[in-house]
């Protein structure tokens, strides 16, 4: 049944760039540890926003965060063009069985539970 799904998944992608198999670091190893360390900068200064209690050091904080989100995003999209950055498309089915088996979570969010 999973070699069924593999061979009925379809790819989101562009045609990859080609770089060069050496050991040496290539173009698309720097975008991927750019962009892994972009993400793990993100994650901390989220962390760092949630616990900001001076109004001015939020501010600052809050701009840093957006830098680099922007630039995570920018790394994204250029692996993405690459073809470096690659998805599975999902069948309408299978989308809906998750949206019916969380939708039902929605009760336990605060605030009357109402999902947008």
């Amino acid at each position: 049944m999973m070699q069924n799904q593999q061979q009925n998944s379809q790819k989101i992608q562009n045609p990859e760039t080609q770089v060069p198999k050496t050991p040496q670091m290539n173009d698309r190893d720097f975008a991927n540890d750019l962009l892994s360390y972009e993400k793990y900068m993100t994650a901390g200064y989220s962390t760092a926003l949630n616990e900001a209690s001076h109004q001015h050091l939020y501010e600052d904080l809050l701009a840093i965060f957006n830098e680099t989100q922007n630039c995570q995003r920018e790394l994204f999209n250029v692996m993405f063009q690459k073809g470096w950055y690659k998805f599975e498309a999902e069948s309408e089915q299978k989308i809906q069985q998750s949206y019916q088996q969380f939708s039902g979570y929605s009760t336990q969010f605060p605030y009357g539970g109402t999902v947008q």
